[in-house]
C-alpha cells in the first residue's frame, strides 16, 4: 500500500484548503459590511502622497516611455528616503492644510448625516405603514385566487363522484 494517504492525511488537507470569500457568510445577527457614500469627503492625502504628486509629473517627462507604475513607485521612495528634513518641509506644510480642509468637510458631513438620519428615522414608520399596506392588498389578491382554485377543486371532486 505504498503512496496510500493515510486517514489523517486526508484530514489535515481539507483543513488546509483554501475557503473562497465569495462563500463566506456573516455571523448570525450581523449584517454585511455597510456601503460606502458617494458623499463623503476623501481622506486627506499624507506628505509622501503630496510629494508623489509632484514627482510623478517630473518622473513622466524624464522617461516618457516607461509605463510601469511599480517603476515610479520604487524610484518616488528612493527620492524621499534621501530628502532631508526641511526639503520635506513643503511637503508636510501642504499635507497639514489639507488635513485642516479635510476635517472641517468631515465635520460638515457628520453634522448632515445627523440631520439626514433622524429624517430618516421619521419617513420610516411612514414607509413600514405603505409596505404592510401593499403586503394586505397582496394578500387580498392571493386569497381571492385561493377561493377560486377552492371551488374550481370542488366541482372537480363532485365530477368524480
Amino acid at each position: 500500500m505504498k503512496g496510500a494517504k493515510s486517514k489523517g492525511a486526508a484530514k489535515a488537507d481539507a483543513k488546509l484548503a483554501v475557503k473562497s470569500k465569495g462563500a463566506e457568510k456573516p455571523a448570525k445577527g450581523r449584517k454585511g459590511k455597510a456601503g460606502k457614500d458617494p458623499n463623503k469627503p476623501k481622506r486627506a492625502p499624507s506628505a509622501f502622497f503630496v510629494f508623489m504628486e509632484q514627482f510623478r509629473k517630473e518622473f513622466k517627462e524624464k522617461n516618457p516611455k516607461n509605463k510601469s507604475v511599480a517603476a515610479v513607485g520604487k524610484a518616488a521612495g528612493d527620492r524621499w528616503k534621501s530628502l532631508s528634513e526641511s526639503d520635506k518641509a513643503p511637503y508636510v506644510a501642504k499635507a497639514n492644510k489639507l488635513k485642516l480642509e479635510y476635517n472641517k468637510a468631515i465635520a460638515a458631513y457628520n453634522k448632515g448625516e445627523l440631520v439626514q438620519s433622524t429624517t430618516a428615522a421619521k419617513k420610516a414608520p411612514a414607509k413600514e405603514e405603505d409596505e404592510e399596506d401593499e403586503e394586505e392588498s397582496d394578500k387580498s389578491k392571493s386569497e381571492v385566487h385561493d377561493e377560486d382554485d377552492d371551488e374550481g377543486s370542488e366541482e372537480d371532486e363532485d365530477d368524480d363522484e
